[in-house]
């Protein structure tokens, strides 16, 4: 395997939990990922950019072990990677689904496509990268998840439930994940499964969606972890929850 990198503080300790994470380079991925590593997990980490994994991966490393793989969630053998790369870590107690395209192409300063004017190959990689790649690190993660009883949690979008104009590729993909979400729940019952909308952020992908708008109010990734760690902290049922509601009661 190439692009590997593999960080060791200490020798590995089994009853420290490990979290697989996609898209953990930047946003709310790399700052969950902090928190976690903060509080000992073990971390297997991906991203499509090389680069600012491997920055990610270093910083990680001083505070734990970390097993960084660079690729993307649509490629089968990067998927089984991620997946051993856990095993060898004694098996993932959560599985971050977070990794996510807007319009599956580069959008270029151009705000998102209507669905008149959605090109449908790029239409076609946006389901691929926001359902069909979870969901397909999903299978192979679950015999590990359900030996540990662990937890998945499927990065949403308030665009899954609410019709904004622009957004109907990003938001219908979000909508499915959510539906496979609820049913993947049913079927496994020893793994708890979460949908989760972390809310509008202030973030590199908001800005290349909505160029040119101030997004300076919005809360910064780093504001929205309180909601997933209170999930974890208090492991409730399987289900979809917004984080703005996890926050608000948390105040």
């Amino acid at each position: 395997m190439t692009n590997q990198s593999l960080h060791r503080v200490n020798p590995p300790a089994t009853t420290k939990p490990v979290a697989v994470i996609t898209g953990a380079s930047a946003g709310l991925g790399l700052e969950l990922s902090r928190e976690l590593a903060r509080r000992g997990w073990r971390l297997v980490l991906t991203a499509r950019g090389p680069d600012r994994l491997a920055r990610a991966a270093a910083e990680l490393g001083e505070l734990t072990e970390v097993a960084s793989r660079p690729g993307s969630v649509v490629d089968d053998d990067h998927r089984a990677e991620l997946a051993h790369a856990a095993a060898e870590f004694g098996g993932a107690d959560l599985l971050v689904n977070n990794a996510s395209t807007l319009a599956g192409f580069d959008l270029e300063g151009a705000p998102m496509p209507s669905l008149a004017q959605f090109p449908l190959v790029g239409l076609l990689e946006t389901f691929e990268v926001n359902v069909l790649g979870p969901l397909a690190l999903t299978q192979l993660v679950l015999p590990q998840l359900r030996r540990k009883r662990g937890r998945i949690i499927n990065v949403s979008s308030d665009a899954a439930v609410e019709a904004y104009p622009g957004w109907g590729g990003y938001g219908a993909s979000k909508a499915a994940l959510d539906h496979a979400s609820a049913i993947l729940a049913q079927e496994e019952p020893n793994v708890t499964v979460w949908a989760v909308d972390p809310g509008d952020m202030n973030t590199r992908m908001h800005a290349e969606a909505e160029p040119g708008v101030d997004l300076s109010s919005l809360r910064r990734p780093a504001a929205v972890v309180p909601a997933f760690t209170r999930l974890l902290d208090e492991s409730p049922a399987s289900g979809r929850y917004r984080a703005a509601d996890l926050l608000k009661e948390e105040d």
